[in-house]
């Protein structure tokens, strides 16, 4: 069929994967570090330098089509020349936060954000960068024509600042100003944030191309990494990803928006025509590194104490709010330790109410998309404490399902691949484009190139989901005691 590239530029650095468009066998890897950059700014430039030292010694020779995924919630402002007016805005700038409120208050609550865009603003947001630049910065803000996210410019960039600027409808639903639900922008609340309306990219669909570069590779849509790892990873309707980070997310697949008044689930679209409601927590890993650095230990030595303790750490559990928490919303709460008894202080069981509190926490981010009918038939754990043994053997009983751990791999990379043979084979007329819509607007959902999947350990509850489900009882009803009220009726 061909050969195709999926490029994936994160925050750190640019991966790139050479595929068999018809199987999804890697053929060849490229990588390298973005020039060091410290603090939510960076110039683009160094994005295009990163991508030329990866793509080097030939990468992309014989290459049809190119997918590009990248770091989300960027803000890239340009001139009516499309040149950059500041460096690019990324990351969850801070500075931004008074300027979410500010938004938040000036459409009239957060009810009013979840029903107009399925997402409430937080820092991270483009829009809230948009109202902290007209605040801050207003001199440039009124020089601002055009905005795009990282995937949208470098897209752009490849195809060599063509007339046509696209994105897709996974990256446009993480901007804050275009709703998932009615697959459409919202300018009114660009003009609230910034003052006045800019430029924004056509949306393609999920088997969209953006153009042809000059020697005539195909670009496709391209998306946002965590849409592009979705695809990668090949989840669909009953999954649910599990990110273990120093702060957590949990993500589904759904079959449509979903709009949220408390915030607590963002509705993304994804990189197929459905969509990826998300919760986030604040709390994972760093939980885990908290407790290994108290036992004198590493996330190893922990996972080693911890399975020599048994499910539920003798009665003690751990509520795992050490930075405040998202999910449920006690944002200035601290964590806290219960169920001490002499016979239970020992290294092991707080190791083991440490693993297990940080999957509770999870969990109950879980039951948050379950409660919004998302199904969760299988759990995907991600990042690499899912990688140690006592959160395997812990994660199955407490989340109720079968967790798969897949082998560590570029997914994002890998998804942005598959777009990119999508899109090929659309063009090419041997893979059918998403074109038809649902009600209540987005695309059918259309087999894209059908790819292996990701080779995963996988880990049934078995005979330990009783136990399981009796470990994670405990800890709802500490939960609930100390925190009364704080997930209202869904607790």
């Amino acid at each position: 069929m061909g050969i195709v590239a999926g490029l994936d530029s994160s925050s750190a650095s640019t991966q790139i994967v050479v595929c068999d468009a018809e199987t999804g066998a890697v053929i060849r890897q490229g990588y390298a570090p973005h020039p060091v950059e410290k603090g939510p700014e960076v110039d683009p430039q160094a994005w295009l330098m990163s991508l030329g030292e990866a793509a080097g010694n030939g990468l992309l020779e014989g290459v049809q089509a190119i997918g590009v995924s990248a770091q989300q919630h960027g803000l890239v402002p340009l001139d009516t020349e499309g040149n950059l007016v500041r460096p690019a805005l990324v990351g969850n700038d801070k500075r931004a936060q008074s300027a979410a409120a500010d938004l938040v208050d000036a459409l009239g609550g957060r009810t009013a954000w979840a029903q107009a865009v399925g997402a409430v603003p937080q820092a991270a947001h483009p829009v809230t960068k948009l109202r902290w630049l007209a605040r801050t910065e207003p001199e440039n803000a009124a020089r601002i024509v055009e905005v795009m996210q990282p995937h949208d410019w470098l897209a752009w960039q490849l195809l060599g600042r063509p007339a046509r600027r696209t994105t897709d409808r996974g990256g446009a639903s993480t901007t804050g100003f275009w709703s998932a639900a009615t697959e459409s922008y919202r300018p009114d609340l660009i003009e609230l944030a910034l003052g006045h309306q800019v430029r924004l990219p056509e949306v393609l669909g999920p088997s969209g191309t953006a153009g042809f570069t000059p020697e005539g590779l195909l670009i496709s849509a391209g998306t946002g990494e965590t849409m592009a790892a979705a695809f990668g990873l090949g989840v669909g309707e009953g999954d649910a990803v599990v990110s273990l980070g120093a702060s957590g997310s949990v993500f589904g697949i759904h079959h449509e928006a979903l709009a949220d008044p408390s915030g607590t689930i963002t509705s993304f679209a994804d990189a197929t025509g459905r969509h990826l409601p998300v919760v986030h927590t604040t709390n994972a890993v760093r939980v885990l590194r908290g407790a290994a650095e108290m036992l004198g230990t590493d996330l190893e030595g922990l996972s080693e104490l911890a399975l020599k303790s048994s499910p539920g750490a003798y009665g003690m559990v751990m509520l795992p709010y050490l930075e405040g928490e998202r999910t449920p919303y006690l944002p200035h709460t601290a964590g806290s330790l219960h169920g001490m008894r002499r016979e239970s202080m020992r290294p092991e069981h707080l190791a083991r109410a440490a693993v297990e509190g940080m999957l509770c926490g999870l969990a109950d981010a879980l039951d948050v998309l379950r409660g919004r009918g998302v199904a969760v038939r299988r759990v995907f754990l991600l990042g690499a404490a899912a990688e140690l043994g006592a959160v395997q053997a812990a994660a199955p009983g407490l989340f109720g399902v079968q967790v798969v751990v897949p082998q560590p791999a570029d997914y994002a990379a890998l998804g942005a691949a598959r777009q990119a043979a999508w899109a090929w084979g659309v063009a090419h007329g041997t893979l059918a484009r998403a074109t038809e819509h649902v009600p209540g607007g987005g695309s059918a959902w259309v087999d894209p190139p059908v790819w292996p999947a990701a080779a995963s350990q996988v880990f049934e509850p078995g005979d330990e989901l009783a136990v399981g489900q009796a470990v994670r009882q405990q800890y709802v009803s500490v939960r609930d005691e100390t925190h009364p009220g704080a997930f209202g009726a869904e607790s």
